[in-house]
């Protein structure tokens, strides 16, 4: 339980982080695509929309699982303050509210890494609409 104990809070926001490096590092890559892409030099609606929507699966993702991942800190967290209320016989009302208090952080954490990536898969996801309208238009204008 000790290794649990010392490890928890390493291990939880360690995954945070590496989650929110992949939508920072994907956020920038599809910025930079976005920007550069030319919508007429794609002959099929479906190949353009392969190309726009790539990588926008991961940043969907982290940002509806983040929450879980800082759930389960906060489940294990919590296990963790019971179980020392169980093996002390006389424990502080203090000792319990402060164990529940840093438990809770790792939902902090999943959340405040969440709510960022649905903004940003949204503002992307904004971006595919945008181009693939101009796709059409273009393909009506010359076609």
């Amino acid at each position: 339980m000790e290794f649990v104990r010392s490890y928890l809070d390493i291990t939880v926001f360690g995954i945070l982080m590496i989650m929110s490096f992949l939508v920072v590092w994907f956020f920038i890559e599809r910025i930079i695509f976005y920007h550069k892409i030319d919508v007429s030099k794609y002959p099929h609606f479906q190949l353009l929309h392969v190309d726009l929507t790539n990588n926008l699966t991961i940043i969907s993702s982290i940002g509806a699982n983040a929450p879980y991942i800082g759930l389960l800190g906060t489940v294990i967290g919590i296990l963790i303050t019971f179980y020392d209320l169980g093996m002390n016989d006389k424990m502080e009302t203090g000792q319990i509210m402060v164990g529940l208090a840093l438990a809770l952080k790792a939902t902090a954490g999943g959340i405040a890494l969440a709510i960022p990536s649905i903004i940003v898969y949204n503002y992307m996801m904004r971006k595919v609409d945008v181009l693939e309208a101009k796709f059409h238009a273009h393909q009506d204008l010359n076609g």
